[in-house]
């Protein structure tokens, strides 16, 4: 176990700073592009890009976890791989293509054909990674992919800045995307070599694992765009600009401060998937971790968007702040229950997964449309909160199911979490109106960072409070513990 233990921690650390890396130039990338464009930019290239990504990610065959929770996966896996994933970027990019026309007409926009035909070009190119990158992450190895990320979302900046800088229209954001596709490709390559050859052996073998995690996906991606779909086709592309601006913001900064903390846990639940004591006792340990560090950023972030959107965006961004406060609340709230995912996959519950997200699709479906026709945005935004929780709800009940762990424990196991973030929140309700600033940039900026200093030292010390009134026990604060001698014996050794 520690040996397995010790290297997720390694992997969570690497993959960790590679996607605050990432998250950076992510935020830096749409404050200079706020600067430049208005928000129907955004929202006339968010239509594109949402009926992009439901077309990609639904129709996304799971190679990768495939060649994961393969036993033995040699070169003939590997070229298998490629061979699906081109034909599949191939069809899609094609029916992207042939499909332009119509959408177009559907949102009253023609100048969505051009677009939607150059990210179908991105897709296709998009699709021939290098699958060798999976083993890489079944061996718990993970600078590959941080250089490739970290590589890739630089060449998007310096795309799309270059466009906005030069142009100053929409192009900017396809420039981006398209740019971050083909080097995300390059470099796949680069850091890993492999020669791939045209190959269809273990198609069944394949598919026999990714078929429910397909249609989950086409579930899943209808679930989670079709509020980008309602407000663009509802209210127009400059209230979807907005709207996706703080959508896209909140999730950077709450799925973000998740994603590392859960991408190493796959191999790692599937080493020791047998054995469901341990494998439990992982999943909490983890899921404590995760907890302890998006909870505090989500609920965090919700406290303090009014200052951070006027502050990097400006005031003309303002209707972002509901939507951008829903999305961070939801996403650190939902990492009591993020986890769910790779340990059903861990353990064959695809199919079970797939019944889930149908129940979800259902349940957001009709509260998002409710929502829209009886209150507007503010009821879409209300939909996301109500349907977030539960999604909740649900993946505490998957986990009881799945490992034994009952709901109440699955919560009470985050009690110090839960505490620091509402000792937090009722800090900063009583502080923010207490702040005398003025109301330009510096007074801003300046309310912002007291904001979040007094929010981060009230749950730092009442989380550390906790824990040792609680006698240490295993958790978050153990494993920071545990770093910091290792650092201090690396940095002064005996």
């Amino acid at each position: 176990m520690n040996g397995i233990t010790d290297r997720v921690l390694r992997g969570t650390v690497l993959v960790s700073l590679a996607r605050i890396m990432v998250n950076i130039l992510s935020m830096l990338s749409t404050i200079i592009l706020a600067w430049f464009l208005v928000p129907a930019d955004f929202g006339l290239v968010a239509i594109a890009g949402t009926v992009i990504f439901v077309i990609s990610v639904a129709t996304e065959l799971s190679l990768s976890s495939a060649l994961v929770r393969h036993k033995a996966p040699d070169e003939s896996h590997l070229s298998a791989a490629f061979t699906l994933n081109a034909v599949r970027s191939l069809g899609i990019s094609l029916f992207t293509a042939a499909i332009s026309w119509p959408i177009a007409t559907f949102f009253g926009d023609q100048r969505l054909v051009p677009i939607m035909w150059a990210f179908a070009g991105s897709l296709f190119i998009g699709g021939l990674v290098n699958p060798r990158m999976a083993l890489a992450q079944r061996d718990l190895q993970f600078w590959q992919d941080s250089v490739v990320q970290i590589g890739q979302k630089l060449a998007g900046l310096i795309a799309s800045f270059a466009w906005a800088y030069a142009f100053r229209d929409y192009w900017a954001l396809v420039a981006g995307s398209v740019a971050t596709q083909v080097s995300a490709v390059i470099l796949s390559y680069a850091v890993l070599p492999f020669r791939p050859r045209i190959l269809f052996r273990h198609v069944r073998e394949f598919f026999g694992f990714s078929g429910w995690i397909m249609a989950s996906q086409i579930v899943n991606t209808l679930n989670w765009r079709f509020d980008q779909f309602l407000v663009g086709k509802m209210f127009g592309a400059a209230t979807l600009g907005t709207y996706n601006m703080g959508s896209n913001l909140a999730q950077i900064a709450t799925r973000e401060a998740i994603l590392p903390l859960t991408k190493p846990l796959f191999p790692a639940f599937v080493a020791i998937r047998e054995d469901k004591e341990r494998l439990a006792a992982a999943y909490l340990r983890v899921q404590r971790i995760v907890s302890g560090i998006a909870l505090p950023a989500g609920v965090g972030l919700t406290l303090v968007a009014e200052p951070l959107i006027a502050l990097f965006l400006g005031k003309e961004w303002a209707p972002s702040v509901p939507v951008f406060q829903a999305i961070a609340f939801i996403g650190g709230i939902q990492a009591l229950g993020m986890l769910v995912h790779p340990l059903a996959m861990a353990l064959d519950q695809t199919s079970s997964l797939f019944r889930r997200d149908v129940m979800i699709l259902g349940m957001r479906l009709a509260a998002l449309v409710a929502g829209a026709w009886l209150m507007g945005v503010s009821g879409v935004i209300i939909g996301v909160v109500v349907t977030g929780l539960f999604t909740l709800l649900l993946n505490l009940m998957f986990v009881r199911r799945l490992i034994g762990l009952p709901i109440s424990h699955q919560i009470s196991a985050n009690g110090r979490s839960l505490l620091g973030v509402s000792t937090m929140a009722l800090m900063l309700f009583w502080i923010d109106p207490l702040l005398a600033v003025d109301n330009d940039w510096t007074g801003t900026a300046l309310r912002l960072a007291l904001l979040i200093g007094a929010g981060a030292l009230t749950y730092l010390a009442c989380v550390a409070l906790a824990w040792k009134l609680k006698g240490a026990p295993d958790g978050l604060e153990t494993e920071v513990v545990r770093i910091v001698r290792k650092l201090i014996r690396a940095k002064h050794p005996l």
